[in-house]
């Protein structure tokens, strides 16, 4: 497909996502920006919130992942959807009860001043490396299978990208991108279903033999049983998907910011149920698609791309979509769910992180009415700046796959987050405030070094993504030395 082509494409599909932002912007407030008014319905929230979940990440990088680890990744879904369980149980009534704007409200309630601010610092730090490594992936297709062609410079695909992001979310923020976010979902997974159904044809697959035939089997492994040291172990891997769900979602402004639009705790929990359920299907969709790229491309002797030298894995979809002979329609289907996948993730992390930042730093709602509106525009504008200047400096040092980047980052990031959550909810200590931010740090060092011991000092163990709890409990430990008894 020209290029010309795919750019027409994608500025058409951005001027129908500013015109949703035209029409639900009417009558805006602060109040559509952050909660949407409150006026969501659950049904939209829960379709928009699996495109927002998956993002472009999922996208490419899921299906690239097949080749070196089969389908190991379910064993890390199914455990999101114990986490998923948890959100809706335990986290979903605290914030309805508190009526919260940011989710770190809680830790100012709980523990004071210092520990609402680290834990909305550590939101913020984890948002933007993973907002930027999502678009990073998008913004690397864009560039090397269309502005490439015009001679534009990777750093103005980039800035480009979040400026029509922030075109269609100035006005109204949360409140357009319920609505963005649910078409944006319909055409990642419409994309995903006629990829799979052209490829099938291609291979001469039937139905049935996308589960039967011997060349899927070769990739379709699901459960990894037998080294409980591996990275894959299915224990670690549920483990670790449940607390990844817990703090990536539940303990996460961006993903929580859509529930609490949701006109009733049990409206936004209807959501968070059907979501979950939901997403356990789409992954392994995604997985299939990987696991039919990989044979279509060892059929067709097609090469896994190189970037810089490298291989990357992520770029086979792209790679096969637009230069190999599926004519018309499926690289057209290709773009729109790339951007979308990739938009409707971008998107409300760019609202998510305005909102924390002035709600959670700039004590926002303490500002005269007539100023606050002018500094959550400011803040909007600052906020994309910043997500441009981290996806170009993770395009100078990234060298892997970017969904495995994000998950062990979130290790790190959200750990302490994690601590600080389960021992307020779980304990009534009283907690010396001014040292939680020291207790965060030592906690994020004590997981690195235990992370960075050799595998051959571990009897060959090899630590996966039970890092994330593993730093939360650290966190947890480290508040409990410090608290005292609540007294009567």
């Amino acid at each position: 497909m020209q290029s010309t082509t795919i750019l027409f494409i994608v500025l058409a599909y951005f001027g129908v996502l500013i015109g949703i932002s035209y029409l639900t912007s009417k009558g805006a407030t602060n109040q559509s920006f952050f909660k949407a008014d409150k006026q969501s319905p659950w049904y939209l929230v829960a379709f928009g919130m699996i495109g927002a979940s998956l993002s472009g990440v999922t996208f490419i990088s899921v299906p690239g992942w097949v080749g070196s680890s089969q389908f190991s990744y379910m064993q890390v879904v199914f455990g999101y959807w114990i986490g998923y369980i948890i959100i809706a149980t335990v986290l979903m009534p605290l914030y309805y009860r508190l009526n919260v704007t940011s989710i770190y409200e809680y830790l100012d309630n709980r523990f004071g001043t210092v520990s609402y601010k680290t834990g909305a610092l550590y939101f913020f730090i984890s948002r933007i490396l993973g907002a930027s490594f999502r678009l990073f992936l998008v913004a690397i297709v864009l560039q090397n299978y269309v502005f490439v062609d015009f001679n534009i410079p990777f750093e103005i695909t980039v800035i480009i990208s979040v400026l029509f992001i922030w075109l269609y979310t100035f006005r109204s923020g949360i409140k357009t991108i319920v609505w963005t976010d649910t078409l944006q979902t319909f055409f990642m997974l419409l994309a995903v279903i006629i990829t799979i159904v052209f490829i099938c044809q291609e291979l001469n697959f039937s139905f049935l033999d996308l589960f039967t035939s011997e060349t899927i089997q070769s990739y379709n492994k699901i459960w990894f049983t037998s080294d409980p040291n591996s990275k894959s172990y299915f224990l670690k891997s549920i483990i670790g998907g449940a607390f990844i769900a817990i703090c990536m979602t539940g303990l996460d402004q961006d993903m929580m910011q859509k529930n609490l639009t949701c006109k009733t705790l049990k409206d936004a929990q209807k959501n968070i149920y059907s979501f979950s359920a939901v997403l356990i299907v789409v992954n392994y969709i995604f997985l299939l698609l990987g696991a039919l790229l990989f044979i279509y491309a060892s059929q067709k002797g097609i090469d896994i791309p190189l970037v810089d030298g490298k291989t990357r894995t992520d770029l086979l979809f792209p790679e096969i979509a637009l230069r190999h002979n599926f004519g018309v329609l499926l690289p057209i289907l290709f773009i729109l769910g790339l951007i979308a996948s990739a938009y409707s993730s971008a998107d409300s992390a760019l609202a998510s992180l305005t909102t924390s930042f002035c709600i959670d730093f700039l004590d926002f709602k303490n500002k005269p009415s007539e100023n606050q509106t002018k500094t959550r525009k400011k803040v909007h504008i600052g906020m994309s700046i910043l997500i441009i200047f981290v996806v170009i400096i993770f395009n100078k040092i990234s060298n892997s796959n970017v969904i495995s980047t994000i998950l062990n980052v979130a290790s790190y990031t959200y750990g302490p987050l994690l601590g600080m959550f389960c021992f307020g909810i779980f304990t009534k200590r009283i907690v010396k405030d001014r040292f939680v931010w020291i207790v965060s740090i030592f906690s994020i060092i004590l997981t690195y070094l235990l992370a960075s011991i050799p595998t051959k000092f571990l009897g060959e163990y090899q630590f996966g993504y039970e890092l994330l709890p593993i730093n939360g409990l650290f966190t947890f430990i480290g508040l409990f030395i410090l608290s005292c008894r609540q007294q009567n």
